[in-house]
């Protein structure tokens, strides 16, 4: 039979897996550990069909990366089985190529860490092979009630999903959402080092597949992903399970009013911080993606005005430079994200000249003609009003050099989860944000999920380079996420997922979001407030955008 890789008709026998017919090259290349066939991620073990179209992906890969991890952690797990089985293990959140983890009834030990590195390196010495096990719910039902388990129950209780499966290694036993390694050999480079009451648990970059960089620790980003993870055990909602049962339960509204009591008590706290210092006349707002920077300006803006001080907006969106001044990137693509796409000498001027309190007339950008218009627009600031800006840019100093530090105030906002849907599979940021993103996408400017999927890969890549090397440099943190959120969003973003076909290079994606998504209890959009931050997303909200 024939089969197509990278453009070109193979031959091969029937009946073969994309391991056997790729030997060779796997051999050659050994951080490929998976591979797309007709725009599915599928295992190396998966059988050939006439006419599939092939895919290797390796660590460096988006999907290569994620079936990495998991089966560094599944191999963790294990490791933790065998040596502690007693010992409940979970798994937090990401931190610098690395997951932090926590043992729930102690502070881990060195000597449990240097225990569990040893057996995790001997079952990947082994290469044991890593079996998928597909039951029947009623198969499924029977089996965690003979284990006495409660792996694999939030597969039980989706009504959506037809069969449960498990992934086998030897005698052990686990859930893990998505596509995993065909054996523990395929997982060769890792780390873990105490850190704070628990351990990382570290792999390898997708840009450097090779080896594991030094550990950045982000102090201000752990402590802001700490403070909501005590928050949610307070509310006893850790996982998706227990969010999904309290929510069957009738008990979503005090779900949302506490998660909304929070968000109001920290912008609160914010504005005090700012009002503590009179120099602070410039807040500088930034963030990726889908963070909600909007709406959380605008309440910030009625706290600061609470307390006395008028917030005043200027947007850095209308300071790019001629579109024939736009720097490209390495397409040949308008890099609108580059620092050097804004006018920096003519925005540093008109801030400095607003801070002097002399008036300036705004410039208004047409992103259409490309070019910056005059159409009358003057502002000046008073002694009791502040600018509010967000962007891209606004923690990195070499935006505003012309304002001295002192008088800056920075925030650093973005969608921190820290709901997982189990002891082992965390939700992603990236993918709350995907998510928000496509419904707003939606919503407000036509754009169906094919096209928001196919643009994440330059807004990831912007963000990487302009806005995460300069969190840690932010005064304060907010974390936008509200953990009920992607029940929220579910009716929305599940149908416009389900619309990408299978031809298209983002199904694979879309499928994986989709699976995702049918784990969430739907909840009332009704009972959200009108100025809550997932409604800049929704488009429900008190707020004009």
């Amino acid at each position: 039979m024939k089969i197509i890789y990278k453009n070109i008709e193979v031959e091969t026998e029937k009946d073969t897996t994309v391991l056997e017919v790729f030997k060779e090259t796997l051999e050659e290349k050994n951080n490929i550990l998976a591979c797309m066939v007709n725009h599915e991620v599928k295992p190396l073990n998966y059988k050939l069909k006439e006419g599939d179209e092939v895919e290797l992906l390796d660590t460096t890969t988006r999907d290569g990366a994620r079936i990495y991890t998991r089966g560094l952690l599944f191999i963790m797990a294990m490791a933790f089985h065998e040596l502690y089985p007693q010992i409940q293990l979970t798994v937090n959140y990401q931190l610098s190529s690395s997951m932090f983890c926590e043992i729930e009834q102690d502070s881990i030990t060195e000597e449990m860490i240097t225990a569990i590195k040893n057996k995790m390196q001997e079952i990947m010495d082994k290469n044991l092979p890593i079996r998928k096990v597909e039951m029947s719910k009623e198969e499924a039902s029977k089996f965690i009630q003979k284990e006495n388990t409660g792996i694999g129950k939030m597969q039980l209780e989706n009504k959506e999903k037809e069969e449960v499966s498990f992934y086998f290694c030897e005698e052990y036993f686990n859930y893990f959402y998505g596509v995993m390694p065909i054996t523990t050999g395929y997982i060769k480079l890792f780390d873990i080092m105490k850190y704070h009451d628990g351990f990382l648990i570290r792999y390898p970059s997708k840009k450097k597949p090779n080896e594991i960089k030094p550990y950045q620790e982000g102090k201000k980003l752990l402590a802001t992903l700490e403070e909501y993870d005590d928050i949610n055990r307070i509310l006893g909602i850790s996982t998706l399970e227990q969010l999904n049962d309290r929510i069957r339960k009738g008990q979503s509204k005090d779900i949302i009013l506490l998660s909304e009591a929070l968000h109001e008590k920290k912008i609160a706290h914010i504005a005090d911080k700012i009002i503590e210092d009179r120099k602070k006349r410039v807040i500088l707002i930034a963030g990726p993606s889908s963070s909600g920077k909007t709406t959380f300006a605008k309440r910030l803006g009625i706290q600061l005005r609470l307390n006395g001080l008028k917030p005043k907006t200027i947007s850095v969106d209308n300071y790019f430079v001629e579109r024939e001044e736009t720097p490209r990137d390495e397409f040949g693509n308008y890099n609108f994200e580059a620092l050097e796409a804004v006018d920096l000498k003519l925005l540093n001027d008109h801030l400095v000249r607003l801070l002097k309190g002399e008036e300036i007339e705004m410039p208004t950008f047409d992103f259409k003609d490309g070019h910056k218009h005059y159409l009358g627009q003057k502002m000046k600031l008073e002694e009791d009003e502040v600018l509010v800006m967000e962007g891209i840019h606004c923690l990195n100093d070499k935006l505003t050099p012309k304002i001295p530090k002192e008088q800056k105030f920075k925030i650093y906002i973005s969608a921190l989860t820290v709901l997982n849907i189990d002891y082992y599979n965390r939700i992603s940021t990236t993918d709350t944000r995907i998510i928000r993103r496509t419904v707003r996408d939606s919503q407000f400017r036509g754009y169906d999920a094919l096209k928001t999927l196919s643009s994440w890969y330059s807004i990831s890549a912007g963000e990487e380079k302009n806005i995460f090397p300069f969190q840690e440099d932010a005064d304060v943190m907010f974390n936008t996420s509200l953990v009920y959120e992607i029940n929220a969003l579910k009716e929305y973003a599940l149908p416009l997922f389900e619309k990408i076909e299978k031809d298209s290079p983002e199904y694979a994606e879309a499928k994986r979001l989709c699976e995702f998504l049918k784990y969430f209890e739907p909840i009332p959009i009704e009972d959200i407030p009108k100025n809550s931050l997932i409604q800049e997303f929704l488009g429900h909200g008190i707020f004009e955008y």
